[in-house]
């Protein structure tokens, strides 16, 4: 991903084992399809990076507040995942905790999930949290129905403070584990390192040896597929917080 502009200074971290939001003033506004702010130790990107696009204009304050005005036409796929990343880079036995909170503001229209995108061992897995959606969005599955409808691999499981649906397939690059919140909010906190654990006792990371795989990025945004006429998405809260 290019970083294309060049923008105020980032905040330094909260603590040592928290990272918190960046500075309340504007750190930037880009409506170049790679745009990336430093804000604090993350990333904001606005990630245009699906086919078909419209415009879209990221704003940022900082990894904490920020949000897109997105013109996406009515046609299937998404076209972007505008997020907030934290880079980890720490096996699941070295990382004791990993939790997270959030708070967004999402439009009534359009198709769109609000939904972490969590990625182990160098891109081999995407683990990906779905918080809420709205429109014609599904989960990669292993196989669908003669309806269309999506192969739940596990149902109702309650692992990392909620309940979800848990859908694995391949995108035919990796392997995609996807948790559908099955009470779906817009605010909360999510224990990451718990839902990591979950999946690694489940055998689902077959690499390494045991499953000790390596946490990459956790990244928190809106993967939009439609947002015809201009829709707003904005976070009002984010931070990933470790030890």
């Amino acid at each position: 991903m290019k970083n294309l502009f060049s923008f105020l200074a980032a905040a330094a971290l909260v603590t040592a084992c928290q990272h918190g939001a960046g500075p309340a003033s504007p750190i930037g506004t880009s409506a170049d399809k790679f745009a990336e702010f430093p804000a604090g130790g993350y990333v904001v990107c606005n990630n245009v990076w699906g086919e078909g696009p419209g415009p879209q204009t990221i704003w940022a304050s900082s990894s904490a507040l920020w949000g897109v005005h997105a013109d996406h036409p009515d046609t299937t796929g998404v076209k972007a995942y505008p997020h907030a990343g934290w880079t980890v880079n720490r096996r699941l036995s070295e990382l004791p905790a990993c939790t997270s909170r959030f708070s967004v503001t999402v439009p009534a229209a359009g198709s769109y999930n609000t939904a972490y995108d969590i990625w182990c061992e160098q891109h081999a897995f995407e683990v990906m949290l779905w918080m809420n959606w709205h429109g014609k969005m599904g989960p990669i599955a292993r196989s669908w129905d003669a309806a269309g409808r999506p192969a739940v691999e596990v149902a109702g499981v309650t692992v990392g403070g909620h309940t979800w649906d848990v859908y694995k397939g391949t995108n035919g690059a990796n392997t995609v584990i996807t948790f559908l919140c099955t009470s779906p909010v817009t605010a909360g906190e999510v224990d990451l390192k718990a839902v990591l654990d979950w999946i690694r006792a489940r055998g689902w990371f077959d690499r390494p040896q045991h499953g000790d795989v390596r946490l990459d990025e956790v990244q928190f945004g809106w993967e939009i597929s439609a947002s015809p006429g201009g829709l707003d998405f904005a976070v009002n809260d984010f931070s990933v917080d470790m030890r």
